[in-house]
């Protein structure tokens, strides 16, 4: 096909950047002028991506459904299309003309590179290609230690981001965008193929609302409700007291500076002073996804890799029948399998059980992290590659600013102080719903006729602990005392 003529048509090329507001790719095209072709192109396995797990599938169409319909209403379509990405947009360049294509920055190591191929492949056709920062408060590369590397702690890195952060104003949404004069052929959403093919999903919808209007109302009702009472209900998964933003801001639908300058507008109506506000325990959360970019910037192979080398060493005892206990919530440990239930029923785990089953899996069962990072990135509408790696090395002791391997969360006292009344088991394992709070988290503690009276019957209708805690501690210590003293 021989190029059209060229004019001042510019491709948007959407990623996980799925919004309007605060966008700085398509509010660059809006100022250019001319027309605008926005377009998301599906390829991700053909080019390193991490193949994206079912439930940011599931996501990733509810998303690209809400965005169709806000350009809509803008006067322009979605254009989908399949395949390579440099290949997609020369193609799209030669349907159209377009002169420009703009995209906002991703972080994962794969994708850096196929950026830099888009863009050197783009501009050697005389096309403009520029990309921004869409996604972070500062990117990976522009904060450095004194001796111009990269942090490895959190706190340190988080005051040296804060230090210099005075985000401007978000960009507005264009108040409306001119087509390009030719009609562009489109697959449509439904022909990606993400929605799961059995009714896996079917917990989802009545928990999220993707997209970039559910985001914001997310954000206004924790910010009047909740935000007050983060610090001390963060660590309760009995409670609705976490903000619950993440997979809307894995997918772009809302933009960390929308989030800051937000908590930024309440902190000064109540009079919260600047200093007390950008240390807020919220805030403290974005900026540990702000690290994790970093940490995956400086250190590509940590997705797959321990960061200390001497865990490379460590003896973990791989064991299908166990990975498959934890992964459906029959560990015999309420709290384990209450979060994991409630991650496949919902696609969505709380942070403080993400830690007591992350915990379990490495300590417990010895079994290596990588195993609870794939089964995570499967099921989590959250995955986001950064955050995922650096959770689980963070468990696992063999990350950045990781807690120490010694640190081995019990989960009966973990549930006891977090869940005291048992309301989170009760939802999640309903076989022990009838159990009182003394005993809801450690079934088999109680007597055996209460136990029947109640309707328990261990190993029956609900699995006796897979190891013993005081057992599953000392044999992890052991086995990292084997690891350390290979070092």
């Amino acid at each position: 096909m021989n190029p059209v003529t060229r004019n001042n048509t510019t491709i948007v090329w959407f990623r996980t950047d799925l919004r309007l507001t605060d966008n700085p790719a398509i509010y660059a095209a809006s100022q250019r002028g001319g027309s605008v072709l926005p377009v998301f192109i599906w390829g991700p396995e053909e080019e390193g991506e991490w193949p994206l797990g079912g439930a940011s599938k599931w996501w990733l169409h509810q998303s690209l459904g809400s965005l169709r319909q806000s350009l809509v209403s803008l006067g322009t379509p979605l254009i989908v299309r399949r395949g390579l990405a440099l290949e997609v947009l020369r193609q799209l360049v030669r349907e159209t003309g377009a002169t420009a294509v703009v995209w906002n920055r991703r972080y994962e190591p794969a994708i850096i590179a196929r950026d830099r191929g888009v863009k050197e492949g783009l501009r050697a056709l005389g096309i403009e290609a520029e990309s921004f920062n869409g996604s972070l408060l500062r990117e990976p590369w522009t904060v450095k230690t004194k001796t111009g590397g990269p942090y490895q702690v959190f706190t340190p890195f988080w005051r040296a981001c804060r230090s210099e952060l005075e985000p401007p104003a978000a960009l507005r949404p264009p108040a409306s965008l001119v087509p390009v004069d030719r009609p562009v052929q489109s697959l449509t959403i439904t022909d990606l193929g993400l929605e799961p093919r059995i009714d896996w999903a079917a917990g989802f919808t009545p928990v999220w609302s993707p997209g970039e209007r559910g985001a914001q109302a997310l954000l206004n009702q924790f910010l009047s409700q909740r935000e007050g009472a983060y610090a001390h209900d963060r660590d309760r998964p009995d409670r609705e007291g976490t903000s619950r933003l993440s997979p809307h801001l894995h997918f772009g639908e809302i933009s960390p500076r929308q989030i800051w300058l937000a908590a930024a507008a309440i902190a000064a109506a109540s009079g919260t002073s600047s200093t007390q506000w950008q240390e807020s325990r919220f805030l403290t959360e974005v900026g540990w996804r702000e690290f994790a970019f970093h940490l995956l910037y400086h250190f590509p192979d940590t997705p797959l890799a321990p960061l200390r080398p001497e865990f490379s060493r460590f003896p973990w005892r791989p064991d299908a029948a166990a990975l498959r206990a934890w992964q459906r919530g029959q560990t015999g440990y309420p709290l384990v399998d209450a979060g994991m239930r409630q991650l496949w029923k919902t696609g969505w785990m709380h942070n403080r059980v993400r830690m007591v089953v992350a915990s379990f899996l490495v300590k417990h069962l010895l079994l290596p992290w990588q195993e609870g990072a794939r089964w995570f990135w499967d099921t989590l509408v959250d995955a986001d590659l950064a955050s995922n790696t650096l959770g689980w090395q963070w468990t696992a002791g063999c990350g950045a600013d990781a807690a120490p391997f010694f640190r081995i969360f019990n989960p009966v006292s973990q549930g006891e102080k977090f869940d005291p009344e048992g309301t989170y088991v009760r939802t999640w394992v309903p076989e022990l719903a009838r159990l009182p709070a003394h005993w809801i988290h450690q079934p088999w503690a109680a007597p055996a006729a209460e136990l029947r009276d109640l309707g328990v019957v261990l190993g029956k209708t609900y699995p006796r602990p897979m190891v013993e805690h005081a057992t599953a501690r000392a044999d992890a210590l052991a086995a990292y005392a084997a690891t350390r003293g290979g070092a």
